[in-house]
C-alpha cells in the first residue's frame, strides 16, 4: 500500500503552512499519515527524521522517497505518482 508519511510538530511554523497542502492531498484521495515527531519520537528515528516538516512516500512500509520543507502540493502529487 502506498501512503505518504507527514512528519511534523505543533511548534513548526513551516509546517502549519503544509497542513493545508496535506489536507488538499488527502481530499485528493491520497493516503496520508499525519506523525507528530515529539509524540511520536520512535517512528521518527525509525525514519532518521532529522528536519520538519518532512513526508516520506512509502510502499507497504518500505521508504520510497522523501521531500523536506514545505513544497508545492504538486511537488507531492508527483512524488506520489511517480513511485
Amino acid at each position: 500500500m502506498k501512503k505518504l508519511l507527514y512528519f511534523s510538530a505543533g511548534w513548526c511554523q513551516p509546517c502549519r503552512q503544509l497542513s493545508p497542502v496535506i489536507e488538499g492531498l488527502q481530499s485528493e484521495g491520497i493516503s496520508v499519515q499525519k506523525i507528530d515527531v515529539d509524540s511520536n519520537q520512535e517512528i521518527a528515528q525509525q525514519f532518521g527524521i532529522r528536519n520538519i516538516p518532512t513526508v516520506v512516500l512509502t510502499i507497504d512500509g518500505a521508504e520510497i522517497a522523501r521531500k523536506v520543507g514545505a513544497n508545492p502540493k504538486q511537488a507531492y502529487i508527483d512524488m506520489y505518482n511517480q513511485n
